[in-house]
C-alpha cells in the first residue's frame, strides 16, 4: 500500500472514531457539567433522574432547565421545591451564560461555591430554605448584573462582606434567618436600586448606619430580631418610598424620629420590643396610607396623639405594653376602617370614649391591665362586629346590659378584677358561640345564665369570686367543649350537675361554695381532668369511686366539707396525682394501702377526719412526697422508726391531735430537709434528741405531750419566737449555758434545767378549780352544741308551735307563775337581780326555801326575741343534766315572754368571777352558773368578726368561751378594760403569768408546776381568742388539752 493511501485510510479512520464518538455521547458542555452536579447529589426526586438523560446532545429539554434558543446554553436553572439534598458542586460556575438559578426550599447544604461567582450574567440567585453554612463568597462581587439575592432561612455565618453592596444593580436582597454577626455594613447606601432589604433573624449588632437613607426607592425594610442598639437614624425620613418598616425586637432606644409624617406610602409600621424614650410623634398622624401600626412593649410614655384619628385606612393599632397615660383620645372612633384595637397594659385612666362606638368593623378591643373607671358604653355593646372585648384589671363597673346577648360574633369576653355588678342577662349565649367568658372578681349577683354553651364552642367558663346564687345550671355539666370550669368563692348551692362524657375539661374549681349533695359519679365523665378543687362546701356522703376513672389527675382538693366513709381504693389508678387533699370532713376507716401506686403524689393532707390505725408503710414508696398531713385523726400507736425514710418530706409533717404513744424515734432526725413539724397534742414521751440535728426548721410544734429534758439548741430560736409551741410539756427545760450561749430569762415559761422545783403531795384548790372549771366547761359546751344540733331539727313538731305562735301556761290563781307575779308586784324594779342581752332577772320569794328566777324577755324593739325565747324554751325544757338548770315554767304573751328557773343562792359564774361570791366556791359542783348572757352577741364576749354581723359559728363561740377563761385566770371583766387585748399585749411582751393573774393566786405560783398548768389554761385562752377566725382550736382541741391536763393532774394527785 502506498504513502498517500495510508494517509487516507487513516484520515478515513479518524472521521468514523468522530462519527461514533458524537452517536455515543453528543451531550454539550453545559450538559455535562449538570450531570456532574447530578452526581454530587444524595438524594435526587425520580422525576430529575428520569429526565436527566446522558444521551441527549442538550440538557434544554431537562426538568427545571431553560438554555438559549441559538446556543442552547443554560440559562435558567429552576429546581426549587424538589427535597434534592447534597451539596451544590463548584460545577455550577460552569454554567457561563446563568442568568436565573432557583434553588430554594431543599436540602442543599455545605458551603455556596466560590464559582458561582464565574456567572457574571446572573440576575437572579434564589438559594433560600436550604441548609447551607459557612460564609457568603467574596467572589458574588462580581455578580455586577444581579438584581435579586435570596440566602434567607440558612445557617450561614459570618459578616456580611462589604463587597456584597459593590453589586449596584442589587433591588431585593434576603438575607434573613440565617447567624451573620456583625454590624450593617456603611455601604448600604451604595445600593441606590434597592428596593427590599431584609435581614431580620440574626445576630447583627450595632447602629442602623446613616448611609440607609440614601436607598431613597426603598419599599420595605425588615431588621426586626436582631440586636441592634442605638436610635433610629434621622436618614431614615427619606425613605419616602417606604411601604413597609420593620425594627421589632432590638435593642433601639432614642426617640421615634419626627418626620415619619412623610410617610405618604408607608402602610406597615412595627417599631416594637424596644426601648425607646419620649412618646409617640403626632405627624405618624399624616401617615395616610397606613393600615397597620403596632409599636408594642416599647417604653413609649405620655398621651397617644389625637391626630391618630386621621389614619382613615387604619386597620390596626397596637399600642400595647408601654407606659402610656392619659385618656384614650375620642378622636380614635374616626378610623373608620379599624378593625384591631390594643392599648392594654399601659396607665391609661378615665372612661372609654363612646365615639368607640362607631368603629362598625371593629373586631378586637383589648383595653386590659390599665386605670380605666365608668361604665362601658352603650355604643360598644351595640358593634354587630365585636369579637374580643378584653377589659380585664380596670375600675370599670356598671352592668352588663341586655345588647350584649345580640352581640352574635362576640367569642371572647373577659372582664375579670373590675366593679361590674348586678344580674348577668340570663339569655347570654343563646345568640353567639361564645369561646372564652371570664367574669372573675368582680360583684354580679343572681343566677348563672343556663345557656352560656348554647353554640357548643365554650372553652372557659370562669365567674369565681362574685356573688352568683342559685345552682349551676345543667348546661355546664353538659358542655362538651369546656376545658376550664372556675366557679369558686360564690354563694352558690344545689347539687353539682351531672357531667356528660367530655374528655377536654381539663380544670374544675368550684371551690368556697355552698354546693350540697354528694359527689356524682357522672364525675368519671371528664376523663381528660388534671385538676379538681371542690373544697369548702357542704358535700355529702362517700367519695364516688369514678374519681378513679380519672387517670390524668394531677391535683384533688375536696377538703372542708362533710364527706364520711373510707377512702375508695379506685383512687389508686389516679398515677399521675401530685397533691390530694381531703382534710376537715368525717372520713373514717384506715388509709388504704392501696395509694402507694401514688408515685408521683408531693402532697398528702388528710388531717381533721376519723382515721384510723398506725402511719402506713407504704409512705416510704412516695419517694417525691414533700409534705404529710395527719393531724386530728384517731391515728395511734408509736411514731415508727422508717418514719425517717421520708427524706423528701420537707415542707411539713403534721401528725398532732392524734393519740400516738412512745419516744420520738431517732430516724425522724433523718428529715434534714423538713421546715414544719407538728407533733403536738399526743401522749409521747421522751426527749426531743431526735431533732438536734435539723437545722431546716421554721415551724415546730410539740405543745401537750410529755417530752422531758433539755431543749435541743437547734429548737432555741423558735422557742424565742413562738413559746406557745412547747407549752404542756412540764418536764422540758432549758439548759443555760454560763457564757457565750443561751441565756435564761426570769419570764421564760420553760424552767432551766438546773432548777429545783418544789415537789408537793397536792395541788393547790385555785389550781384544781382552774382546770376542772376549765375542762368540765368545755365538755359541757362541747356536749351543749351537739344537743343543740339535735333538739332544733324537730322542735317545731316536738313542740307543736311554730316561732310566732303564742304558748299561754296556765294562769289561774293557782298556778306558780301567777303566784311568782304577785310575789315580785308584777315584776316590780326593786326585785331585778340581773340584766342579760335578752332579758331581766327577778327573784321571786315564794315563802320558805321556794325561790324562783323569773326571766323577763321583751319582744319590741328587740329583733328575734320571740324567736329567742322559744329556742330557750325548746332547749333547756328537753335537757335533763345536773349542772344545768331545770324549767319550772313559761309563758309567752304578746310583747313579752316569762320563763321560769329556780333560784340558785350561789349565784352566777360573772357573780363568781368578779367578787360578788367568794373564789372557794368556784367548783362546778357548786353549781355556780354561767349565765346565757355569755354567749356570742354579748358586748366583751363577741367574737371581733360579728361586730358587724349577726351570724354566728363555731368560731365565734370558741371566741366566747375563750373570754370567760381569761376571766377565771384575771377575775377581771370583760370589758374592764378589754380583757383580750390586754392579755394578749402583757403576754406578749412578759410571759409573765405574774402580771396577768389574779393577785389571789401568786402565792399559789411559788409551785413552779400550778404555775404551768395555770399558763397551760392561759394559752389555751389565747387560742381561743385569736382575732383571726380559722386560726382558732376547735372546741374538741380545747377540750382534748383540758381534758388532758387534768389527767395529769389527778395522776399527780394520787
Amino acid at each position: 500500500m502506498n504513502l498517500f493511501s495510508r494517509h487516507f485510510f487513516l484520515l478515513l479512520w479518524c472521521c468514523f472514531v468522530s462519527v461514533y464518538a458524537n452517536s455515543v455521547s453528543g451531550l454539550n458542555h453545559d450538559g455535562l457539567a449538570l450531570m456532574s452536579l447530578l452526581r454530587k447529589w444524595d438524594s435526587v426526586p425520580a422525576s430529575i433522574a428520569s429526565s436527566w438523560n446522558s444521551s441527549d446532545s442538550t440538557s434544554c429539554s431537562w426538568l427545571g432547565v431553560r438554555c438559549d434558543h441559538r446556543s442552547h446554553s443554560v440559562v435558567s436553572l429552576n429546581l426549587s421545591g424538589y427535597g434534592i439534598s447534597g451539596p451544590l458542586g463548584p460545577e455550577i460556575g460552569q454554567l457561563k451564560q446563568l442568568k436565573t438559578v432557583d434553588l430554594n426550599t431543599n436540602y442543599f447544604s455545605g458551603d455556596i461555591p466560590s464559582q458561582l461567582g464565574n456567572c457574571s450574567l446572573l440576575e437572579y440567585l434564589d438559594l433560600s430554605a436550604n441548609s447551607f453554612t459557612g460564609e457568603i463568597p467574596d467572589s458574588f462581587k462580581c455578580l455586577q448584573n444581579l438584581q435579586t439575592l435570596s440566602l434567607f432561612s440558612n445557617s450561614l455565618s459570618g459578616e456580611i462582606p462589604e463587597s456584597l453592596f459593590q453589586n449596584l444593580a442589587l433591588q431585593v436582597l434576603y438575607l434573613d434567618t440565617n447567624k451573620f454577626n456583625g454590624s450593617i455594613p456603611r455601604s448600604v447606601g451604595n445600593l441606590t436600586e434597592l428596593l427590599e432589604l431584609s435581614l431580620y433573624s440574626n445576630q447583627l449588632s450595632g447602629t442602623i448606619p446613616e448611609s440607609i437613607g440614601n436607598c431613597r426607592k426603598l419599599q420595605s425594610l425588615s431588621l426586626n430580631s436582631n440586636k441592634l442598639s442605638g436610635s433610629l437614624p434621622e436618614s431614615l425620613t427619606n425613605l419616602e418610598s417606604l411601604v413597609g418598616l420593620f425594627v421589632v425586637n432590638n435593642s433601639l432606644g432614642g426617640g421615634i424620629p419626627l418626620g415619619f409624617g412623610k410617610f405618604t406610602n408607608l402602610e406597615t409600621l412595627d417599631l416594637s420590643f424596644n426601648s425607646y424614650s419620649g412618646g409617640l410623634p403626632p405627624d405618624l398622624g399624616n401617615c395616610s396610607s397606613l393600615k397597620t401600626m403596632a409599636i408594642i412593649h416599647s417604653n413609649l410614655r405620655g398621651a397617644i396623639p389625637s391626630s391618630f384619628g386621621q389614619l382613615k385606612k387604619l386597620s390596626r393599632l397596637d399600642l400595647s405594653e408601654n407606659r402610656l397615660s392619659g385618656t384614650i383620645p375620642p378622636e380614635l372612633g374616626n378610623c373608620g376602617s379599624l378593625m384591631s384595637l390594643n392599648l392594654y397594659t399601659n396607665e391609661l385612666e378615665g372612661k372609654i370614649p363612646s365615639e368607640l362606638g362607631r368603629l362598625n368593623k371593629l373586631e378586637d378591643l383589648e383595653l386590659f391591665n390599665n386605670h380605666l373607671s365608668g361604665e362601658i358604653p352603650i355604643s360598644i355593646w351595640k358593634i354587630a362586629s365585636l369579637k374580643y372585648l378584653l377589659v380585664y384589671n380596670n375600675s370599670l363597673s356598671g352592668e352588663l346590659p341586655l345588647e350584649i346577648t345580640h352581640l352574635k360574633n362576640l367569642k371572647n369576653m373577659s372582664l375579670y378584677s373590675n366593679q361590674f355588678f348586678g344580674v348577668i342577662p340570663q339569655s347570654l349565649g343563646i345568640n353567639s358561640s361564645l369561646l372564652q367568658l371570664d367574669f372573675m372578681d368582680n360583684k354580679f349577683t343572681g343566677e348563672v345564665p343556663p345557656n352560656l354553651c348554647h353554640g357548643k364552642q365554650l372553652r372557659v367558663l370562669n365567674i369565681g369570686r362574685n356573688q352568683l346564687q342559685g345552682s349551676i345550671p345543667s348546661g355546664v355539666g353538659g358542655c362538651l367543649t369546656l376545658w376550664r370550669l372556675i366557679l369558686r368563692e360564690n354563694n352558690l348551692s344545689g347539687a353539682l350537675p351531672e357531667f356528660a362524657e367530655n374528655p377536654i375539661l381539663d380544670h374544675m374549681d368550684i371551690s368556697k361554695n355552698n354546693i350540697t349533695g354528694p359527689i356524682p359519679p357522672s364525675i368519671g365523665n371528664c376523663s381528660g381532668l388534671t385538676f379538681i378543687d371542690l373544697s369548702m362546701n357542704k358535700l355529702t356522703g362517700f367519695i364516688t369511686p369514678e374519681l378513679g376513672n380519672l387517670i390524668n389527675l394531677e391535683e384533688v382538693n375536696l377538703s372542708s366539707n362533710q364527706l364520711e366513709g373510707p377512702l375508695p381504693s379506685q383512687l389508686s389508678k389516679c398515677h399521675n396525682l401530685g397533691k390530694f387533699d381531703v382534710g376537715f370532713n368525717s372520713l373514717n376507716s384506715s388509709i388504704p394501702p392501696s395509694l402507694r401506686n401514688w408515685t408521683s403524689l408531693s402532697t398528702l393532707i388528710l388531717n381533721e377526719n376519723h382515721f384510723i390505725g398506725g402511719i402506713p408503710h407504704f409512705l416510704t414508696e412516695l419517694g417525691k412526697l414533700t409534705e404529710l398531713q395527719l393531724g386530728g385523726n384517731f391515728l395511734g400507736g408509736e411514731i415508727p422508726s422508717w418514719i425517717g425514710s421520708l427524706q423528701s418530706l420537707q415542707y411539713g409533717l403534721n401528725l398532732s391531735s392524734n393519740g400516738f404513744v412512745g419516744e420520738l424515734p431517732s430516724g425522724l432526725g433523718n428529715l434534714i430537709k423538713l421546715e414544719q413539724l407538728q407533733i403536738s397534742n399526743n401522749n409521747l414521751t421522751g426527749t426531743l434528741a431526735a431533732l438536734d440535728k435539723i437545722h431546716s426548721f421554721v415551724l415546730v410544734n410539740i405543745s401537750y405531750n410529755h417530752f422531758r429534758g433539755p431543749i435541743p439548741e437547734t429548737l432555741m430560736n423558735l422557742l424565742s419566737s413562738s413559746p406557745s409551741s412547747f407549752w404542756g410539756n412540764p418536764d422540758l427545760c432549758v439548759s443555760c449555758l454560763p457564757s457565750g450561749g443561751l441565756t435564761c430569762t426570769k419570764n421564760r415559761s420553760i424552767k432551766p434545767c438546773d432548777s429545783q422545783s418544789s415537789k408537793r403531795d397536792s395541788l393547790s384548790r385555785v389550781a384544781v378549780a382552774l382546770i376542772a372549771v376549765a375542762s368540765v366547761v368545755a365538755v359541757f359546751v362541747l356536749a351543749g352544741l351537739v344537743c343543740m344540733l339535735i333538739l332544733c331539727r324537730g322542735c317545731r313538731r316536738d313542740l307543736g308551735i311554730e316561732h310566732d305562735a303564742e304558748i299561754a301556761a296556765q294562769e289561774d290563781p293557782s298556778s306558780l307563775l301567777y303566784k311568782v307575779m304577785q310575789a315580785t308586784e308584777n315584776l316590780n324594779d326593786r326585785h331585778i337581780v340581773g340584766r342579760g342581752t335578752h332579758g331581766t332577772v327577778y327573784k321571786a320569794s315564794l315563802g320558805g326555801d321556794k325561790i324562783y328566777a323569773v326571766k323577763k324577755i321583751v319582744f319590741t324593739g328587740h329583733k328575734g326575741g320571740n324567736k329567742s325565747m322559744v329556742t330557750e324554751i325548746q332547749t333547756i325544757g328537753k335537757i335533763r343534766h345536773r349542772n344545768l338548770l331545770k324549767l319550772e315554767d313559761f309563758c309567752l304573751r304578746k310583747d313579752y315572754g316569762l320563763i321560769l328557773y329556780v333560784y340558785m343562792q350561789n349565784g352566777s359564774l360573772h357573780d363568781v368571777l368578779h367578787g360578788t361570791i367568794p373564789p372557794q366556791t368556784l367548783e362546778w359542783s357548786s353549781s355556780a352558773s354561767a349565765q346565757s348572757s355569755l354567749v356570742a352577741g354579748t358586748l366583751g364576749y363577741m367574737a371581733p368578726e360579728n361586730a358587724f354581723s349577726t351570724k354566728k359559728s363555731k368560731e365565734s363561740d370558741v371566741y366566747s368561751y375563750g373570754v370567760v377563761l381569761l376571766e377565771l385566770i384575771t377575775r377581771k371583766k370583760a370589758l374592764d378594760p378589754n380583757i383580750v387585748e390586754w392579755v394578749t399585749s402583757v403576754w406578749s411582751s412578759t410571759e409573765d403569768i405574774n402580771k396577768i393573774a389574779d393577785s389571789g393566786l401568786r402565792e399559789e405560783f411559788l409551785d413552779s408546776n400550778i404555775m404551768n398548768q395555770a399558763i397551760d389554761v392561759l394559752l389555751v385562752a389565747l387560742r381561743c381568742t385569736e382575732k383571726e377566725p380559722g386560726r382558732r382550736p376547735t372546741m374538741r382541741d380545747v377540750v382534748r388539752q383540758l381534758v388532758k391536763r387534768n389527767a395529769s393532774i389527778r395522776g399527780k394527785r394520787s
